[in-house]
Order: C-alpha cells, then sequence, then structure tokens
C-alpha cells in the first residue's frame, strides 16, 4: 500500500532535519522520522529536566540543542520545521535559510501531502467555534473528518489514514499563517482586529499573515469574508477565487446574512438566529460563516438540527454553575477586548467581569465604552488591569461607580469577590480581554482554574 507519509519521509534521507521545538505539533512528526532512520535535531529553549522520554529519543538517533543558544543547532541544518510560536525571521533562522535551508512547519508540510478538500479558518476571534461548527455540520452530513491546527491534534502523521472524499477543517493562527504558500480550497476569516502584537512587528504584519490563508487559491477555490469587518472586506478584491461575504448588519443580494430573524443565503432561508443554541450575536456571525463554507456539501435541515443541539466550546461563554441565583460563565478564551466585547453583547443584563492578564501591547480604549455600558462591577487582576481601568475611566459615559471597579492580587481571589458582590439574579463572567501567560500557561488552564474556584464556592446555606 502507498504511503504518502513514508514516501516524503524518503526524500528527506540523506538530508539534515532541524525541528524548533519538541511541542505538540512536532514530537509525533520526530518519532515518525527517527522511525524512517532521518538525521534529526531538536531545537528547544527548555532544558532537558523540562522533557519525559528523551532519553529514549536519543537512544534512537535524536540529536538535541537545548537551553537559550537553541537555536545554534540550526547551523548545517538542510530543512528546518518551524514551531509555530516562534518568529520565521530570527537571525539564526534567517542565517540558516539564507545558506540553502527548507524552512516550513508540520502543518504546511500537511497541507502539501493532504489528499482531500481542506476548509480552513482564521481570524482574531470566533476562530475555534466557526471550525468546530463546520466540522460539526460535516460529520452530521456524513463525512468522515479530520480536525487540526490550532484544535484537533496534527494530522500529517495522519495522513496516510485520508482519503480523497474525506474532509479536513483546520484552525490556522497568524503564527502559523506567517510563512504559508499553499491556501486551502475554501478559506474562511471572521473578523481582523489588533492581536498578539507582542509577537508580530505591528497590526500590517498580522493583517499580512493572516492574508496567506487565501492568497494562494486557485480560481476554483472559494473564500468566506465578514462583510462587516473593513479589514477582511477589504480582501475581496484580492481574492483569485469565488468570494462568498456575510454579514450580521447588511442585506446581501449575494451572500449569507439575516432576513425576518432568519440566516438566508442569497435569497434562501436557512436557519432562525432563535434556533441557534450558544448565545451571543457573535456566534450568529459563527454559523453564517460556517453555513457560507459548507453550502453544496451540507443540507439545511442538517444545518437547522446542529444549530438546535450544539451547545459551545469549552473555555468560550461556558455556562459553569448556577449558585444562588447567580450564573458564572467560563469566557477564557477571550484573549482580546473585540472578544470580550462580543462576550458582554451576549446578556442582556449589566454584568461582574472579571478581566485583565499579560499584556499584548494592543489597545483597550475600545474596551472602555463598552465596560461602561455593560458591566456594573469590574473586578480586576493581571499586567493590564491598570490599562483596562484607565479604558474604563476615559469612557465618554464613565461616573465614578458605574461600573464599580475592584482589583484583586490573583484569579482566585477575584473568583471570591465577584461571589461576595453577586445578588440573584446576576451574571458573573471571566472574560479577560487579555492573554494568560502571566499566570497560566494557556487559556485552557485559566479556565479550567476559574471554573475549580467557582465549583468550590458554597452557596448561602452552607455558609
Amino acid at each position: 500500500m502507498q504511503s504518502i507519509l513514508w514516501d516524503y519521509l524518503n526524500s528527506l534521507k540523506g538530508k539534515k532535519i532541524a525541528v524548533i521545538g519538541m511541542g505538540v505539533s512536532n514530537a509525533p512528526l520526530v518519532k515518525k522520522m527517527l522511525q524512517a532512520g532521518l538525521t534529526v535535531r531538536v531545537c528547544d529553549k527548555r532544558e532537558r529536566d523540562d522533557f519525559d522520554g528523551l532519553s529514549e529519543l536519543e537512544s534512537k538517533g535524536l540529536k538535541v540543542s537545548l537551553g537559550p543558544n537553541y537555536l545554534d543547532g540550526l547551523e548545517g541544518a538542510d530543512v528546518i520545521f518551524r514551531t509555530p510560536g516562534v518568529r520565521p525571521d530570527l537571525p539564526q533562522i534567517a542565517n540558516a535559510v539564507a545558506a540553502g535551508a527548507q524552512l516550513t512547519s508540520e502543518m504546511e508540510t500537511f497541507l502539501d501531502l493532504c489528499p482531500c478538500s481542506v476548509i480552513a479558518v482564521t481570524g482574531s476571534d470566533g476562530k475555534t467555534t466557526t471550525t468546530t461548527i463546520i466540522a460539526g455540520l460535516l460529520k452530521a452530513a456524513g463525512y468522515r473528518t479530520f480536525v487540526g491546527g490550532n484544535i484537533g491534534h496534527p494530522l500529517l502523521c495522519e495522513v496516510d489514514e485520508i482519503r480523497p472524499d474525506d474532509m479536513v477543517v483546520l484552525e490556522l493562527s497568524s503564527f502559523q499563517l506567517m510563512t504559508m504558500r499553499q491556501s486551502p480550497n475554501v478559506a474562511v476569516i471572521t473578523n481582523l482586529s489588533p492581536n498578539h502584537l507582542d509577537v508580530h512587528k505591528d497590526m500590517e504584519e498580522y493583517i499580512a499573515a493572516k492574508r496567506n490563508i487565501f492568497a494562494y487559491q486557485d480560481t476554483g477555490d472559494k473564500l468566506v469574508l465578514n462583510a462587516d469587518n473593513e479589514i477582511t472586506a477589504g480582501f475581496a478584491s484580492q481574492a483569485r477565487g469565488e468570494v462568498t461575504l456575510f454579514s450580521r448588519k447588511k442585506n446581501l443580494e449575494r451572500g449569507v446574512c439575516v432576513r425576518d430573524g432568519m440566516i438566508c443565503y442569497h435569497t434562501r432561508p436557512i436557519l432562525a438566529a432563535d434556533d441557534i443554541l450558544i448565545p451571543g450575536v457573535h456566534n450568529l456571525e459563527n454559523y453564517m460563516a460556517a453555513i457560507a463554507a459548507v453550502d453544496g456539501l451540507v443540507s439545511d435541515e442538517t444545518i437547522r438540527e446542529y444549530a438546535k443541539s450544539f451547545g459551545g466550546v469549552a473555555h468560550r461563554i461556558e455556562l459553569v454553575r448556577q449558585l444562588d441565583g447567580v450564573r458564572y460563565y467560563n469566557d477564557s478564551i477571550a484573549s482580546s477586548p473585540t472578544r470580550t466585547i462580543a462576550g458582554l453583547r451576549s446578556f442582556s443584563e449589566k454584568v461582574i467581569l472579571i478581566a485583565g492578564g499579560y499584556d499584548k501591547h494592543i489597545p483597550y480604549d475600545v474596551l472602555g465604552p463598552e465596560i461602561v455600558k455593560s458591566v456594573k462591577c469590574l473586578i480586576l487582576t493581571g499586567a493590564t488591569s491598570d490599562k483596562i481601568q484607565q479604558a474604563t475611566q476615559q469612557a465618554p459615559d464613565y461616573t465614578p461607580g458605574n461600573p464599580e471597579i475592584r482589583r484583586c492580587e490573583n484569579l482566585e481571589q477575584a473568583v471570591h469577590t465577584a461571589h461576595d458582590v453577586a445578588q440573584p439574579g446576576d451574571v458573573v463572567i471571566l472574560s479577560p480581554a487579555s492573554a494568560s501567560f502571566d499566570c497560566f500557561r494557556n487559556f485552557e488552564e485559566r479556565g479550567n482554574k476559574f471554573k475549580q474556584y467557582v465549583n468550590a464556592l458554597e452557596g448561602v446555606t452552607a455558609r
């Protein structure tokens, strides 16, 4: 039986392979390379004590460069697999490429080898939910569907299991897209706003990375764009393939929009907005993007049935519990102001908001007016507390005490403060508008800690 992966690995024999980062996406690939008898060096900034099973891999031929000077191990490499979190223009990488090394990644190689149609999603907000909805719709329609990229798991090592009539759905970050030179058959951009400016040089570089999701499409491919976002709407004129716009605010003659409470594709009513189980107008937009992506693949009836039953993705306005008449929601995924704004707009009442975290050097001025409008008590913790408080207090409609602002040393204290402040009928939501790296490894760990603290709270009768 022909093996796409092994044919590719055999093409690398005799070459020196460097893999930057022994993380989730690269670890399975490194093991496959060693099995194929390739010369592999892992370059990772972590120290030896941070790894499990490294000695076993070294016994099979793996070479390692660890610690602060880990990128020195790239010297002499013929092929370099970059992990998404490492910029491609670091001096050591640039020097290796100038010397003739090929720079690629697990995801780029997968796209080169994948034998079936690929739908990929990117954007500043809504990527994961939109990706999950698309994959769920395809599975409900009977397609064997593989999900990867930022969610799911690495797909390169599974490429031999994928058949031409299967479907692949990917969530792609700006870091993955920076060096991408191949685009999916269907590309979806949910929206774009300032994000990850702690890693990208500026907004222009961030936008350029996102553009790669469709830059290499052919005339037979499709690009799905948010017509309500100025940046994404501007991409339409740059596309080679078919462009489908979606809009929550405009009545589109062609595209996906809302008419009389119904999501319509062109003139065809497909789904009642009220039938979508997960709350928030941003999820209405996520469904519109997904409907555009699966047009011709999934029936309208399947879409309707799925929307009525899909309860959302963990850490995305996830109901944790109700205690003493207070609902606690985990929206830890909200690592940007726009994402938090979308979360706040999901509720008709004013909420108790827990916000703050790692500083990605993005502006918070847009968040202040929304907090004044939608928040009764703002509880701040983390490095961005000052920025969020300043944005709130400088909002045009702010008055002292509207909202009340409290500062806490950590997330656990913030949860207890929210519990003390909340009254029956209130909503408490963790929606940080900031990354998690000041205290947690990622937003999942932050969200799980929030759920742990909330579930440990005692009700009135227990106190």
